[in-house]
């Protein structure tokens, strides 16, 4: 299309992010004329979805939901990253469900690698609507990737009226989905940690924090050993996977509420929470006994000598998981389990935390209890490799581990900090020849030693 029909091109969405073909025209032309207009967002009125099913040529979501953040971290700017997201927001509405998966993907890995704030402040309402679409007709993918997108957009926003918008739009549908025994497992475990990071992030509500521990509760309750079963072993079915998801969320959102319902869930769960140690899933094994640490942390934070009656009989479990050998396990599981457990049964013996440091640019963060740990693990989980950047820029979780405000760093050592993909590749071969290098050495020796004797 030459350019003067282009810039003519009347606007249907254009910077509201959720135009159709021609909104996407308009926001070419927009940029090649050097001029960005404030367009009225779009709404279902506008264009009908066959007018957004041409935009699907517009970019391909696929590609830069796989690597385009980082290409553009590198060789792009700032506003060819608006730009692309601007395509993908409009093809959050396509016909096609696998490009309205791919979109949300995308825009999901761009703001999990950078902070957007000011771009999705403007678009809040559109993403909001093109998730709650997604999540009430979508399937179990497009619901997992709409889940994900809603729970990295309140993690940009931080508490607020943006996020409490967004909650209060979208927690009714995750609720649904979560409760809803009809529903893809996978997509009700994603929905289940969406819902409970929402809430942690947003709510102002103590009722709507209550609910929410309330839905969560009824979801992992149900793996607990049945007084009737007398094999004192959990097997994990298919709703395993959706009962930890629920459990590390639910215990994400303890860690915010007041002391008298800290107590009351202490009382509730603290006797039955020891029966999932025997469920033969190595994850949730593991996700029971951080739960158990973190519940005794915060026991001991509100009396310091708080006494469990069972320890004995708990510390044992602990122990035998510390020191698991059954052959019948995988070696990776019994490795992964007996090093988690070994820091659990210290927590729970001995009142004792081993530190670990997390490096991100210039600055450091001591993880030192297990609230701590809980919380770093769940955004983590959530932001992936971006989890780095955020905790350098995002002040929201800034705020939630005490690092103060972002710390300032000049163009220059910006660019010392920042490695090209190249340099990265050239520097992980350097170091592949070190270690194949020491490994030759090491063997030459035991040939060595063997020859003489």
């Amino acid at each position: 299309m030459p350019k003067n029909k282009k810039r003519n091109t009347p606007h249907r969405g254009g910077s509201g992010g959720g135009g159709g073909g021609s909104g996407a025209a308009a926001a070419a032309a927009a940029t090649a004329g050097g001029q960005h207009r404030n367009v009225q967002p779009f709404s279902d009125e506008d264009a009908s979805i066959e007018t957004m099913s041409h935009c699907s040529g517009y970019s391909d979501p696929s590609s830069f939901a796989e690597d385009g953040p980082e290409v553009l971290d590198e060789e792009g700017t700032q506003e060819d990253l608006e730009y692309k997201l601007k395509g993908l927001i409009d093809l959050t509405l396509d016909k096609s469900a696998k490009t309205r998966q791919a979109a949300l993907e995308g825009i999901k890995n761009a703001l999990a690698s950078k902070m957007l704030y000011e771009f999705i402040l403007e678009r809040r309402m559109t993403l909001t609507d093109s998730i709650e679409r997604c999540l009430k007709k979508g399937k179990s993918d497009e619901q997992r990737a709409a889940a994900a997108l809603a729970s990295v957009l309140c993690i940009q926003l931080g508490p607020g009226i943006e996020s409490e918008e967004i909650l209060k739009t979208l927690g009714p549908v995750l609720k649904k989905i979560v409760c809803d025994g009809t529903a893809n497992i996978q997509a009700r475990q994603t929905c289940a940690t969406c819902f409970g990071v929402c809430c942690f992030i947003a709510t102002d509500d103590i009722t709507e924090l209550y609910s929410t521990l309330e839905c969560l509760e009824n979801i992992f309750t149900k793996s607990y050993l049945k007084e009737k079963d007398t094999t004192n072993v959990i097997c994990s079915t298919p709703h395993t996977v959706l009962h930890i998801s629920s459990l590390l969320a639910w215990t994400l959102l303890l860690t915010i509420c007041p002391i008298n319902e800290v107590k009351k869930k202490l009382e509730m769960h603290f006797h039955k929470l020891p029966s999932l140690l025997s469920c033969d899933d190595v994850n949730m094994r593991i996700a029971a006994g951080e739960s158990l640490a973190l519940l005794f942390e915060l026991a001991r934070g509100l009396e310091s000598d708080f006494f469990y009656e069972d320890m004995e009989s708990l510390t044992q479990m602990l122990r035998a998981l510390a020191t698991d050998g059954n052959k019948h396990r995988a070696k990776v599981d019994k490795r992964k389990q007996r090093s988690i457990f070994r820091d659990i049964l210290r927590a729970v013996e001995e009142r004792d935390f081993p530190t670990e440091t997390v490096k991100f640019g210039p600055e450091r963060m001591y993880i030192d209890c297990w609230v701590k740990k809980h919380t770093y693990d769940t955004f983590k989980e959530i932001l992936g490799s971006g989890m780095q950047y955020h905790l350098q820029s995002n002040e929201f979780l800034r705020n939630v581990f005490e690092l103060g405000p972002p710390v300032m760093l000049d163009a220059a050592t910006l660019k010392t900090m920042k490695i090209s993909r190249f340099e990265r590749h050239l520097y992980n071969s350097a170091a592949f020849k070190a270690r194949t290098k020491a490994r030759s050495k090491c063997r030459d020796k035991r040939a060595d030693v063997g020859e003489f004797f």
